[in-house]
Order: structure tokens, then C-alpha cells, then sequence
């Protein structure tokens, strides 16, 4: 693939996550384009390229990072409308020069986004190609350019990627498509399970009559500390569980995972209670919190 030096990166879905990376894009690369259904000011005024449709987006870009809900609001954007009114991304794209990069941000299946990556590619009769590449990091990741970034894909496109996504963190190859989602399977594995034990040991803490602040930040300097604990203390301690790193997305997350470790034939522990456990916390109407809901959810709680 032929790649300047500086990458030409768009970015569609510029949501809590998708528009501090635009940013970071735009600070690392001196340009960025960015398309949408609403207009972002505040991005075009900090120079970003604003294009009418995703079409043109493309035509300027040489990778294009798409930070959606999931595959099916991918598959809208990159196709388009069942009745071609709305144009897809990849409406003209066997009419470029070189090829062009499609950067999956979303946690999703990974059987569906290997899927996704031969439509695309058969599509555009190989003139663009899917690279995995879920976040890991949170809102406070993006802002500060710190994300871990699960790539799948062929080495040379992931090398490219690597390039175009250096501003928002540390990419890094784990394998063939499909290998970024497992890699953000087994990270949301560990963020249920600890955003859920946090939870619930603060209500023990609190119900002890403990002064919850100091125990957590004694806690955060040995084995109990992590990056999870160390961004949602506050939040447990003030019992702040709004909105932010939604708990439903956690569950479609555990899902994933649960698909892998049956393709994998792995008989999972963890994986079967968390899930049934963040499914508890969504049916209680409480999927829109921040995960941190978990220290409201915990049963018996009389606040």
C-alpha cells in the first residue's frame, strides 16, 4: 500500500470516545477529517476537515477509523442505505489510486468482523481492507492519548494503522483479523470483574462503618490497585454512577467473550456470572450508568 508521510485520517462516530481522538488525530497528524449526522463545531473550529457525506470523507483519506456502537452500524455507514439514498463509504472506492484502510474502533463479534472484513474487501474488489482496532482506556484515554489499541489484521495494513492511530495511543498487532476482538474480549473479562468486586467491596466498606476514602487509597498502592480503581474511586466513594463507560456496553462485551470461549471449546467460570450479572443490572434500568453502578446495584443495598 502506498502511504504518505503524514496519514490522512477520517473518523466517523464522534461520540464520548470517537471525537478526543479526532483531536488527538489532529494535534499528532496537523489535519484530520471527520463526517457525521451533526455537525461538531468545536472540532472544525480546531481545524478538522468537515465532510458532507462519507463518500467524500474517503476520497481525502487514507484510513478511515470508524468509532461505532457495533458491526451493524459500521455495515450502514461503509454500504449505505438498503435504497442507495444514503451513500456508503465505500460508494467510489474502486475509482482510487491506492487503497484505503477501514479501522473497526467498535468492541464486537469477532466472527462478525471477520465477516465484515471479506465483504469489504470483495466489495471493493481489494482496493480497501478492515483492520481491527478496539480501545481500551476510557473517556480519559482518549482525551489524553493514552488508549491501548487491539489491532487485527494483515502485518502490512496493522503497520499502516499502527501509523495512522499513533496519536491516540499504543497500537500494537496481536494477530489476523479477529484477533483485536478476542484481545477486547479478555480485557473486558477483567474490567467486569473488577469494576463488580470494587462495587461490592465498597458497600462492605461502607456497611462496616469504614471512612471508604482512606481504604481505597491505601489500597490503590498494593495489590488491589489498578487503573480501573484509581479512575473510579471517586465515583465509589461518592456514589457517582453517572453517566460515562456505560454498564450495558459492558454486557454486550461479556457476550462477545462468551462466543469466543465456546468457539475455543473453553468451559469459562468468570465469563457465565458476569454476564448473568450485568444483564441483572441492565434489567434493573441501570445499563446507562457509568459501571461504577455496580457499588448501587449490589442487592440490599438501602440507599
Amino acid at each position: 500500500m502506498n502511504h504518505p508521510t503524514v496519514p490522512r485520517v477520517g473518523v466517523i462516530g464522534l461520540g464520548a470516545m470517537g471525537e478526543p481522538m479526532a483531536l488527538r488525530l489532529l494535534e499528532g497528524h496537523g489535519q484530520v477529517h471527520a463526517a457525521g449526522r451533526s455537525p461538531r463545531p468545536a472540532l472544525v473550529e480546531a481545524g478538522a476537515t468537515w465532510h458532507a457525506d462519507y463518500p467524500s470523507l474517503a476520497a481525502a483519506c487514507d484510513a478511515v477509523l470508524l468509532m461505532l456502537p457495533d458491526v451493524p452500524e459500521a455495515e450502514a455507514v461503509l454500504f449505505g442505505g438498503p435504497d442507495g439514498a444514503v451513500p456508503g463509504l465505500l460508494a467510489r472506492v474502486t475509482e482510487r489510486s491506492t487503497d484505503l484502510l477501514i479501522l473497526i474502533g467498535s468492541t464486537s463479534s469477532a466472527v462478525a468482523v471477520r465477516a465484515l472484513a471479506e465483504r469489504v474487501e470483495a466489495a471493493s474488489g481489494g482496493r480497501a481492507r478492515l483492520v481491527e482496532a478496539p480501545v481500551s482506556g476510557g473517556v480519559d484515554g482518549a482525551v489524553a492519548g493514552t488508549l491501548s489499541i487491539m489491532m487485527g489484521g494483515s502485518e502490512a495494513d496493522c503497520a499502516a494503522a499502527a501509523r495512522a492511530l499513533a496519536p491516540c495511543g499504543s497500537p500494537v498487532r496481536l494477530g489476523p483479523v479477529g484477533a483485536g476482538e478476542v484481545a477486547k474480549a479478555c480485557n473486558q473479562l477483567v474490567v467486569s470483574a473488577t469494576i463488580l468486586a470494587l462495587g461490592e467491596a465498597t458497600v462492605l466498606a461502607e456497611r462496616s462503618g469504614l471512612d471508604v476514602q482512606a481504604m481505597w487509597d491505601l489500597l490503590d498502592g498494593g495489590y488491589a490497585g489498578s487503573r480501573l480503581l484509581t479512575t473510579r474511586k471517586q465515583r465509589l466513594v461518592e456514589h457517582d454512577d453517572s453517566p460515562s463507560g456505560a454498564a450495558k456496553y459492558l454486557l454486550k462485551d461479556l457476550r462477545c467473550g462468551l462466543e469466543v470461549a465456546e468457539a475455543t471449546g473453553t468451559n469459562a467460570e468468570a465469563l457465565p456470572a458476569l454476564e448473568a450479572t450485568f444483564a441483572r443490572i441492565g434489567a434493573a434500568g441501570l445499563g446507562d450508568n457509568d459501571m461504577s453502578v455496580t457499588r448501587r446495584y449490589i442487592p440490599g443495598e438501602g440507599d
